[in-house]
């Protein structure tokens, strides 16, 4: 048990802790609204971490190899997701750059604590590389030593946790820049940078 809480924690945190589009997302979206809707994204991306713990957990390596056949797919809507995110974060900082009510609003799809969550959750979940990492350790745990339901169980949970509050700790982070950044061109500049720097990491995505 202890071993299966350990390597879900470390499989939890080594998911999360690398700082790409969606903890960038998390940031930019917690600045220009509330520390609510952060958390909330933050939960969605730590579900799809344990959704997909449970699968690598359930599934192995059969689940592995349907996925990797479609990978190329997948990375092509993750990138036109995360261009679109892009697109409309800057569109809408600068359309309402003269209104400092509507400034600090992203765009409507997520706006409230249950769009965030459920788009960071469908947006997490197009990462294959997502699955991939998760089967790669199940099934090298599973070569040396055989776990219970219970331990697989803990698997899942701890990865969950590690997760969840790695990305609450980056929602925290984007809550402490909103209110440093809290003037009408604060929000513009968080909202434009943020959106530069997702378009920039969608091209990479797409380029490798």
């Amino acid at each position: 048990m202890a071993d299966a809480l350990l390597a879900g924690l470390l499989a939890g945190y080594g998911v999360a802790i690398p700082v790409g589009a969606i903890a960038i997302l998390v940031i930019g979206l917690t600045a220009r609204t509330s520390i609510r809707v952060g958390a909330a994204a933050a939960l969605g991306v730590a579900t799809a971490d344990g959704l997909y713990a449970v699968v690598a957990v359930l599934g192995g390596a059969a689940l592995a190899g349907l996925i990797e056949p479609i990978a190329e797919p997948l990375r092509w809507v993750a990138v036109g997701v995360l261009l679109l995110l892009a697109g409309t974060g800057a569109w809408g900082a600068l359309r309402h750059r003269a209104d400092p009510g509507r400034a600090a609003r992203t765009d409507r799809s997520l706006g409230t604590p249950l769009r965030a969550y459920g788009g960071l959750l469908a947006l997490t979940l197009l990462n294959p590389m997502t699955i991939l990492y998760f089967t790669a350790l199940v099934l090298g745990r599973r070569a040396g030593t055989d776990w219970s339901a219970g331990a697989e169980a803990i698997f899942v949970l701890a990865a969950f946790a590690a997760s969840a509050s790695w990305q609450l700790l980056v929602a925290s982070g984007g809550s402490l820049v909103g209110r440093a950044l809290s003037g009408p061109r604060g929000r513009l500049g968080t909202a434009l940078v943020s959106s530069a720097l997702i378009a920039a990491l969608a091209i990479q995505l797409l380029l490798n």
